[in-house]
């Protein structure tokens, strides 16, 4: 045991006090002792123990008293109860004015030791518990959110504004401007911070595996469903869900979650018992879902239930001002998390950053932020050096693109095309082939870029098509 351990004994009885005073000191702990309420009250205030063991009958003031008294000093104090006069309604009081245990006297050495030692345990994990809080609930405060532009303020204002109310919140930007962050600091700033935060990627589950996971599923329910499952809006109960990629949801769930925003309840996956939960939900989405509800994709009904609070985060483009402040967050970041010593970057390589265009938002800022600190040269500055040429290069490649009618003028469709076509394989490109990412350069939804692409190799798989006939019919004719 440790001496850092403090223990209280507050005991009218000489006897009982000088034996507790004895066996805990034997066991390692700390231990001072009052004999009554009000000494007992004044050595809480000078300093916190982490344990009282208060009798209940003590000749000024009940033990319950002396609790209640200590708790306003210290609301996480851990206390035990002794009395010699155990009842269950004496019990059941002691308990719910916030006792861990109660201890009968006389009482055996083992059963105290026991008892002390699960109570200080106890009392460390709460400590530890109330820390972690402390530490989420500090990273993710409004100051914590790094900006300082008109826009990002504007923001910061929303989200003060509708952070205690149980209102729906739909969050719209585009990838890597930081939904996710915002739906953090919605939750961790609500009254709601103490309860369960679940997240879901709507977009990066398969479409037959999805109401699974958003509403459980019972034993037996399909093939492989051997146990019964809880799902994250069970999981959620109390606190909230986030459901990001919103505009990924299939249209045959979208039905169930309406149900869920109307009526707070649902059932599992070949269940029939209708699941009560209090739960806030917050969505978010890179798409343009009133475009998604004209093209039939999306339900008009459950965009309005969405949308009771809608939260707009501008792109990276939009507020250039704040990409020193990012860039000095992540310097700090990556400092810490790769035991670097980097005290900045140059002006002449900010002013490169600040002419980039960022498709991919701040997400694509702290990827480089982290690849330049890895490779940079200078062991303390970012400079221009460090700076990736393709990102320089691309500077001619991004908007505003630059175009000069010819004086022959341009057959519109073929132009329109190829310029198309150019987009795209800038934009496959720079995602290495894969699709999602391609997508989100382009800010479109996936869908529309496979047809696209589908679109585009049916043209040009018709035009070979023709052009081979074409030469076998001018080959027939010079046989």
């Amino acid at each position: 045991m440790n001496r850092n351990t403090r223990i209280l004994v507050i005991e009218d009885d000489d006897g009982v006090r000088e034996t507790l005073i004895t066996l805990l000191g034997e066991a390692g702990y700390t231990v001072e002792a009052a004999a009554d309420g009000p000494p007992a009250i004044a050595l809480a205030k000078r300093s916190p123990f982490h344990l009282y063991m208060i009798d209940l009958r003590l000749p000024s003031i009940s033990g319950i008293e002396i609790m209640a008294q200590i708790k306003k000093i210290n609301a996480e104090a851990v206390c035990i109860v002794l009395t010699a006069y155990a009842t269950i309604e004496l019990s059941v009081q002691a308990m719910r004015a916030g006792a861990f245990d109660f201890i009968s006297k006389p009482f055996q050495i083992d059963v105290v030791l026991n008892l002390v030692k699960n109570a200080i345990e106890f009392n460390r994990l709460k400590r530890e518990n109330l820390s972690l809080k402390k530490i989420v609930r500090d990273k993710y405060r409004f100051e914590n959110m790094v900006g300082s532009s008109q826009e990002m303020n504007r923001v910061y204002e929303l989200i003060e504004r509708v952070s205690d109310s149980d209102s729906t919140i739909l969050i719209q930007g585009e990838s890597g401007t930081g939904k996710e962050i915002v739906a953090k600091t919605i939750h961790y700033n609500s009254t709601r911070r103490d309860k369960p935060l679940i997240p879901i990627n709507c977009g990066a589950i398969p479409e037959a595996l999805i109401e699974s996971e958003l509403f459980g599923h019972e034993k037996g329910a399909f093939t492989g469903a051997t146990n019964s499952r809880t799902g994250r809006f069970e999981l959620a109960h109390g606190g909230t869900i986030f459901l990001d990629e919103i505009g990924e949801l299939p249209v045959s769930l979208q039905v169930k979650l309406l149900r869920v925003l109307q009526e707070q309840s649902f059932e599992r996956v070949g269940g029939v018992k209708s699941i009560q939960v209090d739960v806030r939900i917050v969505a978010a989405t890179n798409q343009d879902l009133e475009k998604a509800i004209a093209e039939k994709r999306f339900r008009e009904d459950l965009y309005y239930r969405l949308n009771v609070i809608p939260i707009n985060i501008p792109p990276l483009r939009k507020r250039k001002d704040d990409i020193p402040l990012l860039v000095d967050h992540f310097i700090d970041k990556f400092n810490q998390k790769k035991n670097k010593k980097v005290t900045g970057i140059t002006s002449e390589a900010i002013a490169l950053l600040l002419k980039y265009y960022w498709p991919g938002n701040i997400r694509e800022l702290e990827n480089l932020v982290e690849r330049m600190m890895v490779l940079m040269k200078d062991e303390n500055m970012i400079t221009t050096d460090d700076v990736p040429e393709k990102l320089i290069m691309s500077r001619r490649k991004t908007l505003p693109f630059h175009f000069e009618l010819p004086e022959e003028g341009i057959v519109f469709a073929e132009t329109v095309s190829a310029f198309e076509n150019q987009i795209l394989d800038l934009s496959l490109s720079r995602a290495n082939g894969v699709k999602n990412r391609a997508a989100q350069l382009l800010h479109m939804n996936r869908t529309t870029l496979v047809e696209k692409l589908k679109k585009r190799r049916i043209t040009a798989a018709a035009k070979q098509a023709l052009s081979q006939q074409f030469y076998r019919e001018e080959e027939g004719e010079t046989l």
